[in-house]
């Protein structure tokens, strides 16, 4: 689990009760901040609006990838490059149809069908080919989830404004009685706070970490071509190494040669 996302959110709900209890009401001013109409105004009218902007089928896969933010990237880097390093040695030892009874123990699928590929003595140009039309797929796939809410994040704060419009049409028509404006225009005013919360404290954070989460599976797609294609064209495996490891921060870089020079002692 992703415990930066959970933490982030957490965070946010406590400075907003934060800002609310300071006040001379304390935590009973909380009451002051929920209304049913605002919160129907501003979620439902928002959401009405990403309806309308994606198919039925993008909507729902938006609203389902929220669960996806506090999951942890199922593969790691570093773990990929020690396994093409291992497929690496096998194919220099013994030969890439070698590699075929190998792959059975793949389970990431992108690199199993890579390694396939190169097994079936496929043109080097049409494995990349081949590979990278997938890897663009799944980067189209990621991209529609991260526009449902960005779109979300957009329309929030305008639905917001559209409540608060709709508060002051109302109080504007009860000017004659003074004891009114303060409440009217308190309700006008929690619409705009609604939308600028979804926006801010959900939906941009969500879009941000999806996009982080994207980045990351496209990089390990790419260093798994890359390796893959060497094993193909025959390069030492120390070769592999080194150019697979320029994907890597420095940091990741030092911590790989500490793990290995522990292996090797």
């Amino acid at each position: 689990m992703d415990i930066a996302s959970l933490v982030g959110f957490i965070m946010g709900i406590g400075m907003f009760v934060f800002g609310v209890a300071t006040g001379d009401e304390g935590f009973a001013a909380l009451g002051n901040f929920f209304h049913v109409p605002s919160l129907i105004i501003t979620i439902g009218g928002s959401l009405a609006g990403v309806l309308c902007s994606h198919t039925m089928e993008d909507f729902l896969k938006g609203i389902k990838s929220f669960a996806m933010i506090f999951k942890s990237p199922k593969a790691d880097i570093g773990e990929v490059i020690k396994n093409i390093i291992d497929l690496s040695n096998i194919a220099r030892k013994e030969g890439l149809l070698a590699l075929e009874e190998a792959a059975n123990g793949i389970e990431d699928e992108f690199l199993k069908k890579g390694v396939m590929l190169v097994v079936d003595g496929t043109d080097p140009e049409l494995v990349r080919g081949i590979l990278e039309t997938d890897l663009n797929c799944i980067e189209t796939r990621h991209k529609k989830v991260i526009g449902f809410w960005q779109k979300w994040a957009e329309l929030g704060p305008a639905w917001g404004m559209i409540g608060t419009l709709i508060g002051l049409v109302n109080m504007l028509k009860k000017l004659s009685d003074p004891s009114a404006i303060g409440p009217e225009m308190s309700t006008a005013l929690i619409t705009t706070l609604y939308g600028s919360l979804l926006a801010n404290w959900l939906c941009s954070p969500v879009a941000n970490k999806l996009a982080v989460n994207n980045d990351v599976e496209i990089m390990i797609k790419e260093v798994t071509v890359e390796g893959l294609l060497s094993i193909q064209a025959g390069e030492n495996p120390r070769v592999i190494e080194e150019k697979l490891k320029s994907f890597l921060s420095p940091k990741m870089r030092e911590s790989m040669s500490d793990e290995q020079a522990g292996g090797e002692a």
